[in-house]
């Protein structure tokens, strides 16, 4: 088996002009939750597509397990749960009927289908739908049973784009939980989403693309720690007495900038991240007679993170070295 639950090496899809994918490569090790992540538009789903053997690329090598997608689709599909955007169900069939019909078509039979069907309601937390129609279901219950639907025939990789997307709070919790206990019980995931702080605290790496290539893939606390695009600092700022203290302060010394007020302070930017610039600015506001009573660095959130990555490739600055390899021969996909 191979040291990769997914592989992808130079992988190029054009559609006419269009480059969707352009060139990506990247490795995602057995029983880890990736995030994939980016704009509408930037190659997430084209590329997840390709890796579920629903899509042809122009150029390149994607494999699954160490199996290549084009070249052994059925193993492929043996292999992984693909859980789409979206995804079709039939009238007046309910949530049991659905399932039921889908083991079978994944070869279950007599009672290892019913057991199997069984196991997937309780951990989605379907039994109390057994009997509602599939398609009469609201937007969260809908997601548990498409993640029900690519759990039946126990896949080793799941590929899950947007699942959250339209989902209550109560919903995205409930998600998030599930996804977890599928990586402790070893599954690889492979998970696009825009909601960004939740794919931050579910997955062990991030993988943002953008324009078809890739701009960062590692963990989401190195984006957190970074600095901002032209290399300063965010601190929050408490003192005693009036908060306004803060932005007046700032207004007149150099290397700081105001930037949201906070019940007792503010939240200010040093335009440099050396540690001794911070210390001397806090040395600074005690001297000059605030009251401070905390004072310390903030993590960007992912969001931020991500529009200042992308705000770096727009001024035509590299946001991470990606190492692009030779493209891999193209191919013609097999005949039908």
């Amino acid at each position: 088996m191979s040291d990769a639950a997914i592989r992808v090496h130079n992988l190029y899809r054009y559609f006419g002009q269009l480059k969707a994918v352009n060139g990506i490569s990247f490795e995602i090790p057995h029983g880890s939750v990736c995030g994939f992540v980016g704009a509408n538009g930037a190659g997430k789903t084209t590329t997840m597509r390709i890796l579920a053997s629903l899509d042809y690329p122009t150029m390149g090598v994607a494999e699954i397990c160490g199996i290549n997608v084009v070249h052994h689709p059925e193993e492929i599909r043996r292999l992984i749960g693909w859980m789409p955007d979206h995804f079709g169900n039939y009238e007046h069939m309910t949530v049991l009927e659905y399932l039921d019909f889908y083991a079978r078509a994944f070869g279950y039979h007599g009672k290892e289908r019913r057991t199997r069907v069984q196991e997937v309601m309780e951990f989605t937390d379907l039994i109390p739908l057994a009997e509602r129609f599939s398609n009469k279901l609201s937007k969260g219950m809908t997601q548990r049973l498409c993640l029900g639907r690519s759990l039946l025939h126990d896949p080793q990789v799941l590929i899950m784009d947007e699942p959250a997307a339209g989902l209550d709070p109560k919903a995205r919790v409930e998600l998030k939980h599930l996804i977890r206990v599928l990586a402790q019980e070893g599954k690889t995931i492979f998970i696009s989403s825009h909601i960004l702080s939740e794919l931050g605290e579910m997955c062990d790496s991030l993988l943002f693309v953008n324009n078809g290539r890739i701009v960062h893939h590692g963990d989401s606390e190195s984006l957190k720690q970074g600095t901002d695009a032209a290399g300063g600092v965010l601190y929050d700022v408490q003192v005693v007495g009036d908060p306004q203290a803060v932005s007046d302060w700032c207004v007149i010394n150099p290397h700081v900038e105001f930037l949201e007020s906070r019940k007792k302070g503010g939240r200010i930017r040093i335009d440099t991240n050396a540690p001794e610039k911070a210390a001397e600015t806090l040395a600074r506001m005690v001297k000059d007679g605030l009251q401070v009573v905390d004072f310390h660095k903030e993590q960007r959130n992912l969001e931020d993170a991500f529009i200042d990555m992308l705000g770096r490739i727009d001024r035509g600055e590299s946001a991470q070295p990606v190492e692009q390899l030779p493209p891999e021969p193209s191919f013609s996909p097999p005949a039908n």
